[in-house]
Order: C-alpha cells, then sequence, then structure tokens
C-alpha cells in the first residue's frame, strides 16, 4: 500500500508536536518530573495520552516540515507551552520545600540533610517531609490529572502555530515566585515566632544568670521545643497547600487563557 507523502506529513504534524507539548510537561511537572521516574516511562506514557486524546484534539493547519524554521519555531513553541504548565505544579511543591528549609535551620536540623529524589540535590530534611507530605496530598487531590486535562484543554486555546505563550503568560510566571516565596512565609510564620520566643527566653536566661552554658543547654531545648511546635502546627498544613494549590491552577488557567 503507498501512501502519499502529505498523508504521512499530516498524520505527523497531528501526533509530533502534540506529543511534544504534553512529553515537555511530564519533564518538567510535580511528581513525573523526578529522576526517580525513568525517561522511558515518562516517554510511553506521553506516547499513550496523545494516542488515546488525537482524535479529539483540533485538526492542525500547518503543515509539518521537520527541518524548516517554521517547523522548528512551532517546536520550540509546544515545548515552551508544555514547560510552563508543567512548571507552574513543580513551584507549588517548592514552596513548602523552602519553608521547611527555613524552619530547619531555625530548630537546628539544617545539619541533617539527605539527596532529594526529585531533582537530585541535598536538601534538609524537614523539607523532604513537607516535599512527601506536599506529594501525597498532590496525588490525594488527583492534581496529575488535573494537569493532563489542562494540557488537552490547552490545545483549544492556544492552537498549535507559531504563535505561543502571550508575554503576560510568561510575566505571570515570572511573578509567582514572589507569591511562592510569600506563601513559604505564611506556612512557617506560626513555627518561626514560636522558635523567637525560646530563644528569646534563653536570652534573658543568659543575661539573668550569666554562669549557665547557653550552648550546650540552648540546643537540644530548641531543638526538642521545634519538634513541639512542628507537631503543633501540623495541622494546618492541608490549610496551606489548599490555598497554594489554588492558586496554581489559577496560574495554569491564566497560562492557557482559560476562565477557571
Amino acid at each position: 500500500m503507498d501512501l502519499a507523502l502529505a498523508t504521512v506529513m499530516d498524520w505527523l504534524a497531528q501526533h509530533m508536536w502534540p506529543l511534544t507539548r504534553v512529553s515537555s510537561m511530564l519533564l518538567s511537572m510535580a511528581v513525573l518530573s523526578g529522576t526517580t521516574i525513568t525517561p522511558r516511562i515518562k516517554i510511553l506514557l506521553a506516547v499513550a495520552i496523545i494516542f488515546a486524546v488525537s482524535p479529539a484534539l483540533p485538526a492542525v493547519t500547518v503543515e509539518y516540515d521537520p527541518i524548516s524554521p517554521e517547523s522548528m519555531l512551532i517546536t520550540a513553541q509546544q515545548i515552551l507551552i508544555g514547560v510552563a504548565i508543567g512548571f507552574a505544579s513543580l513551584m507549588v511543591l517548592q514552596t513548602f520545600v523552602l519553608a521547611g528549609q527555613a524552619i530547619a535551620m531555625q530548630i537546628g536540623l539544617g545539619f541533617a540533610s539527605m539527596v532529594d529524589p526529585t531533582n537530585g540535590q541535598t536538601v534538609p530534611v524537614l523539607s523532604q517531609f513537607f516535599l512527601m507530605l506536599a506529594t501525597l496530598l498532590f496525588l490525594a487531590v488527583d492534581g496529575h490529572l488535573l494537569m493532563f486535562r489542562f494540557v488537552m484543554e490547552s490545545f483549544t486555546a492556544i492552537p498549535i502555530g507559531t504563535s505561543g505563550l502571550s508575554t503576560d503568560a510568561m510575566w505571570r510566571i515570572v511573578n509567582w515566585g514572589s507569591i511562592m516565596y510569600a506563601a513559604a512565609l505564611t506556612t512557617m510564620l506560626s513555627a518561626i515566632i514560636a522558635l523567637l520566643l525560646v530563644n528569646f527566653a534563653f536570652g534573658v536566661m543568659t543575661r539573668a544568670s550569666p554562669q549557665l552554658n547557653i550552648f550546650s543547654i540552648g540546643f537540644p531545648i530548641t531543638m526538642v521545643g521545634g519538634l513541639i511546635i512542628l507537631w503543633l502546627t501540623i495541622g494546618g498544613f492541608i490549610t496551606h497547600f489548599e490555598l497554594q494549590w489554588g492558586r496554581g491552577v489559577t496560574l495554569m488557567c491564566e497560562i492557557i487563557e482559560r476562565q477557571c
């Protein structure tokens, strides 16, 4: 059976460019972008998604030519869109990594570090604990399924072509960094204030009784007090995650220019 070259190119345009956008999102989104998931699994998952939803995707009107400058530009646009959608979910989880690092430094657990399997970097154990909680909540609220829905909606909102993300969407991603740091500060604020009061009490003790070796007794008391404070404040973690995940969903809606 002979196939016309135009038919083959139309089939490639309908599958290759969507595959590029979906695989770019998988390489940058929360949970699935970790080094613990092999590239083979990511590629197979992207291919399975595309073959499942390609009949429902809008028809691609641009001619597919792998070596033409226009096709290269379109491919770069698909990579940028997929990375932007996935990176939005990754910033949500990194909010709690920042909060864990700040709290760990205050209670003296900053030296207790372990390798983060997500990005291969060494982070405090408390940050890894917060990241595990945020990851479980992300999966519990079906965040990964919502990410797949967003990337499918993006093909209707931002059709495959030479036009990609708007400058407003790019600026929203950049400005969302300030929201991430503000949310991390809100998450750790109660623990930081309580630890500040503990350190203030040690300062009063040192002033009242200079004979006490504040370094020998202050470190274990601060660590135990910090763990107790974490135990008392961990109940608000779900609330902080829900608020931050809602902001992340809003950002992804703004990226694909859809009303949430």
